[in-house]
């Protein structure tokens, strides 16, 4: 390997963008080579009664100083070079890590609503301390469990207490407020709106949608409306807008810059998403289907398998509203859970939130799992690359048929897949073709899945897990406990 490809790999998914730090992801550890500039602002920034109530609270990520022996010891694991260390120039910090990184396109819009509530809370109480936020993406928020945490320091310094403007205004109603309103009141996901740009939405790319009639609505007019006309008059290239604007009076300065954020989030209440609803919402809720019985038996042998494997790290395929990723929480696992339909992982989220579960829901859809995106394909991992090998339980409770039946991948690729990303154990329901809902995934097809039993399920399996039990939960569907071939199982 070359060493420009070492060097690329080593700060693979780590920052870039900002010249007074680049960030390093090495192995367990989230450090930061940090410019003398940028530390002297850190350090001063940590000194704050704002850093240390947010960090407290578990909103702002935690951070310390490390000395030249930490420096040194980093060079010696072979990192130094790539990173950059060894030069002597800058300060290295260590960043309290987020066991589970996600971005924006991967939430639910109740998340994007709670980074964004996290943004202008510190925003506003930097300002208490004569500090700005000079960056306001999404970007810098990370999510624990369901709770958010704002995770890049180097985005305040020191304000001009002269200057009533907040610079990233307009990122955050790019990459905030727009992305909301356009999601509830045009139904479009925020992964169509946000994978392919970082930058989020412009108001002239709102304003193209909307009517007339639309365009006057209160909130449409200040977010896109009037933005979308200012902007037309000012496209010749003038660069007033970004000029700084000192006023003599440092009081109606910081009064001006209140009001701002006030506005702001005003304009946040207004695009917060109500609880969605969709053909999923009721899944878990008993019916001819899914009799009670079923419901009841299909929790107890989960249950069981849980106090079984003790997992850690649990990832719960095809969560749903969650009934299952709660569980397992509740059996003391840290849990990732993925859906497709960003109307049941946003009922996921505000259980989880309500209730104080370890639980992160993401959208994502397993066979169509988010790609690498950004710079060289490196700067935001895939899915899988960030999930494998992260996880000792995966459950995947009525949704392997899904990926069979409608995306017709091949039983021993799901399986191959499942042994990649967990360490250990395996909890997994088979649904024969007879079953009612799988008949309506088949639409016609049901030669094809002539031959799929129980037997040929099982075989499909055998290569990477091996059953360590099976129940019948209804005529047509059964739940097995797998462990992986490599671990070590009583039987």
């Amino acid at each position: 390997m070359s060493q420009g490809t070492a060097s690329r790999r080593a700060q693979a998914g780590a920052s870039f963008r900002d010249p007074d730090g680049r960030l390093l992801l090495a192995e367990d550890r989230v450090l930061r080579l940090v410019s003398a500039k940028g530390a002297a602002g850190l350090r001063s920034f940590l000194s704050t009664n704002a850093a240390r109530e947010f960090t407290a609270e578990g909103r702002l990520v935690g951070t310390r100083f490390l000395g030249s022996d930490a420096r040194a010891a980093l060079s010696r694991r072979g990192g130094g070079e790539a990173f950059g260390v060894e030069d002597g120039d800058g300060v290295l910090v260590e960043h309290e890590r987020v066991a589970v990184r996600s971005f924006p396109y991967e939430w639910p819009p109740e998340m994007l609503h709670a980074a964004g509530a996290l943004t202008l809370d510190l925003a506003e109480r930097a300002l208490d301390e004569g500090f700005t936020l000079k960056d306001a993406t999404p970007y810098n928020v990370l999510f624990r469990g369901p709770r958010a945490v704002f995770v890049d320091l180097l985005s305040f310094e020191r304000r001009d207490p002269h200057d009533p403007t907040w610079l990233p205004l307009n990122q955050f109603t790019r990459t905030t407020l727009l992305p909301l309103l356009v999601n509830k009141h045009f139904g479009l996901r925020l992964d169509q709106l946000l994978t392919s740009s970082r930058d989020g939405l412009e108001p002239s790319d709102v304003a193209r949608m909307c009517g007339a009639a639309r365009r006057l609505r209160p909130t449409f007019l200040s977010l896109v409306t009037l933005p979308h006309l200012l902007g037309a008059k000012q496209s010749s290239g003038g660069q007033s807008i970004y000029e700084p604007k000192r006023l003599a009076d440092a009081e109606k300065a910081g009064f001006i810059l209140r009001q701002q954020f006030r506005r702001l989030r005003r304009q946040l209440d207004k695009v917060e998403p109500g609880e969605g609803v969709s053909a999923w919402s009721s899944y878990m809720t008993p019916n001819r289907f899914h009799p009670t019985e079923y419901l009841r038996a299909k929790e107890s042998f989960v249950a069981k398998a849980l106090a079984e494997v003790a997992p850690r790290r649990v990832l719960d395929v095809g969560c749903n509203t969650g009934h299952f990723s709660a569980l397992a929480a509740r059996a003391g696992a840290s849990v990732v859970a993925i859906d497709q339909d960003p109307a049941v992982v946003g009922a996921l989220w505000r259980r989880a939130s309500a209730e104080g579960l370890d639980v992160l829901p993401l959208v994502v859809n397993l066979a169509r799992p988010t790609p690498a995106t950004g710079w060289r394909n490196e700067e935001n991992p895939s899915f899988l690359e960030r999930a494998r090998g992260g996880f000792d339980t995966l459950l995947m409770l009525a949704v392997l048929h899904h990926m069979h039946a409608t995306e017709q991948i091949p039983l021993e690729a799901v399986f191959e897949l499942a042994a990649e990303l967990t360490s250990d154990s395996l909890v997994v329901e088979f649904v024969a073709p007879e079953d009612p809902l799988f008949r309506t995934l088949l639409r016609g097809r049901e030669e094809l899945f002539a031959g799929l039993t129980r037997e040929t399920f099982e075989r499909a399996a055998s290569r990477h897990f091996q059953v360590v039990r099976a129940e019948r939960l209804h005529e047509t569907r059964w739940l097995y406990l797998m462990r992986g071939r490599g671990a070590v199982v009583d039987v």
